[in-house]
């Protein structure tokens, strides 16, 4: 009853999404979509509809690169009319992640034109489609197909090219987090070792949303994981939590110095793949304890510092070190709708059968956006931001 009270209350407000249940239950999915026909049908009652003039809808806008505490705005922005290859949508869910932090600071490797709304990832619904789009319908789900598109708004009108759809029976959250996350996991791990059942996998870290996805995904092909966390206050929780999820050992980022590692590899083969996130010495040490001709690969570097490569890895060892992006392999195979479909549709499958779920998330209403971007950019934290628009 509460949640039926709560959402006639936010169907009042034209901007504000009307899916707040993200149970993953079957049986809340026909209200569902119910639910979201009750969306389309309260926004073209107040004129969302081909040809209609622009309206206004909430958005976080920088104007220029900074601190996000200081450049992000909650604005009013126009929306413009569809056209035959556009669809208007209204962003149920968006993610705060460590790129769309540093595209505001002016770091990332890709930047918009400023003005520019703050996201690149989340989950929107349907509303309407143009004339000549042939792939999207009216209550769909879409993500991203690319970085920039801007997802921490109420709605928008974007190009259909711009979004790929989603089955809309997985959670909310799992829909609104998987575009980045799941997806770098997913072509790490398939795409650079020819990894079997019993092999190992080491990563830094592992609490992260690309870590937990990694356990996740490996556990469900059989491949062992070997998690690397810093030391911190709730660490044997963290580490009942990365167990939880399949991880297989957890350990320290000191035990990577220490002898009681060589006790580690008496019961877990060494690892054909690290993956790094952080760079620095932890790289180093993963680097380190790959076996004959293994390979780590770089998708991240929260410490700063470069990652620094033993000659005797390379020559004794012959690992191998690559860079992983995954908006550079989604810009790579974007013409080739097999390979993203088939990736999101494996990952779906999985969500399905409870063996991928979203990372722990704090849900913020998009008026309290600052607590989000403060709580994105602490340390030690394990809890993914996401607006609910």
């Amino acid at each position: 009853m509460k949640v039926k009270l709560l959402i006639r209350s936010l169907l009042k407000k034209a901007w504000v999404c009307g899916l707040t249940t993200h149970t993953s239950l079957p049986t809340a999915f026909p209200y569902q979509r119910a639910l979201q026909c009750r969306i389309v049908g309260e926004l073209s009652a107040r004129g969302y509809s081909t040809g209609s003039s622009a309206k206004g809808c909430a958005a976080l806008v920088y104007r220029t690169h900074g601190d996000p505490a200081q450049v992000v705005q909650l604005e009013s922005m126009n929306l413009p009319s569809i056209d035959e290859k556009s669809v208007l949508v209204k962003i149920l869910a968006a993610p705060v992640n460590p790129s769309d932090i540093n595209m505001i600071q002016g770091t990332y490797a890709i930047l918009p034109d400023l003005p520019a709304v703050g996201g690149n990832e989340g989950v929107a619904l349907v509303l309407e489609v143009g004339s000549q789009v042939k792939s999207l319908k009216p209550g769909d789900w879409v993500i991203p197909r690319d970085a920039g598109l801007g997802t921490w708004r109420a709605a928008a009108v974007l190009a259909e090219k711009d979004v790929i759809s989603l089955p809309n029976d997985i959670p909310l959250l799992s829909a609104a987090t998987l575009g980045v996350n799941p997806c770098t996991a997913y072509r790490m791990l398939s795409d650079f070792e020819d990894l079997k059942p019993g092999d190992s996998v080491i990563q830094n870290a592992a609490n992260s949303g690309v870590g937990q996805a990694v356990i996740q995904i490996a556990a469900a092909r059989g491949i062992q994981t070997i998690n690397v966390v810093r030391d911190r206050p709730d660490l044997t929780q963290l580490t009942d939590r990365l167990k939880a999820l399949g991880g297989s050992h957890v350990i320290k980022e000191e035990t990577l110095r220490r002898p009681e590692l060589k006790e580690l590899f008496k019961i877990c083969p060494r690892p054909k793949l690290a993956l790094n996130g952080v760079g620095g010495k932890s790289a180093t040490e993963l680097l380190r304890n790959l076996q004959v001709g293994g390979t780590m690969v770089t998708y991240g570097g929260m410490s700063k510092q470069p990652v620094t490569v033993p000659v005797s890895a390379l020559i004794f060892k012959n690992v191998k070190v690559r860079g992983f992006w995954v908006t550079q392999w989604k810009r790579q195979y974007a013409k080739d709708e097999e390979a993203l479909h088939g990736m999101l549709e494996e990952l779906c499958v999985m969500i399905r059968q409870g063996k991928l779920s979203a990372p722990a998330c704090s849900e913020v209403g998009l008026t309290d956006f600052h607590k989000a971007l403060d709580s994105a950019m602490q340390p030690f934290t394990s809890v993914k931001q996401v607006l609910i628009m």
